[in-house]
């Protein structure tokens, strides 16, 4: 009986300090482990052993935004347009960039915290890749636009609607704009102009 009621204790406690994490990385605070604390009202202790480092903490909370990319990306696998399966899925990742502060922090990190995160963006990675490779072979977009040219061009897409939107819809409409503009410059067949 001790050992279920100890269980669901620390399953709130583990709830709770992601939750008081989410809402610091969301209102632009850097996550300390003992100001988490504070803020959930639990021991330091108590923070440290679910999470014995800010890394592990923010990775936890980017967790959904990563899951959801993968799963986006899976989804865009299928579709019977190759092009279109790109643009949706960066699509959906410009707007992940732009919604999730934690997401940006995250995958610049130098190396990961937790296992999960690992597999996580090596899968959002590969399905990129395959997804870029499959619009090329399509003829969908020039052959010449490279995975490792997305990364950088995707974040200066995020960085500009970061800069230029007030409001988180405004950023998001912004990036999409942006992201369009780009896609048309490296469709294999610009789209022409009345």
């Amino acid at each position: 009986m001790a050992t279920t009621t100890l269980r669901k204790d620390a399953a709130r406690n583990w709830d709770r300090i992601v939750a008081v994490a989410r809402g610091m990385v969301d209102e632009g605070t850097p996550l300390q482990l003992n100001d988490v604390a504070r803020r959930a009202g639990l021991g330091v202790g108590t923070v440290y052993r679910h999470f014995p480092t800010v890394e592990a903490l923010l990775e936890t909370v980017a967790t959904p935004c990563l899951e959801a990319l993968a799963a986006h990306g899976e989804a865009a696998l299928s579709c019977a347009d190759p092009g279109r399966g790109l643009e949706e899925f960066l699509a959906r990742t410009v707007e992940a960039q732009v919604g999730d502060a934690s997401l940006a922090m995250v995958v610049a990190a130098p190396g990961e915290a937790l296992a999960r995160t690992t597999e996580l963006k090596r899968s959002i990675w590969s399905i990129g890749t395959a997804l870029l490779d499959r619009a090329a072979a399509a003829g969908a977009i020039r052959p010449d636009l490279t995975a490792a040219d997305l990364v950088p061009i995707m974040c200066g897409i995020a960085y500009a609607a970061q800069l230029h939107g007030e409001t988180p819809q405004d950023r998001i409409t912004s990036a999409r704009r942006y992201l369009t503009t780009f896609l048309e410059g490296f469709r294999a067949h610009p789209p022409k102009r009345s």
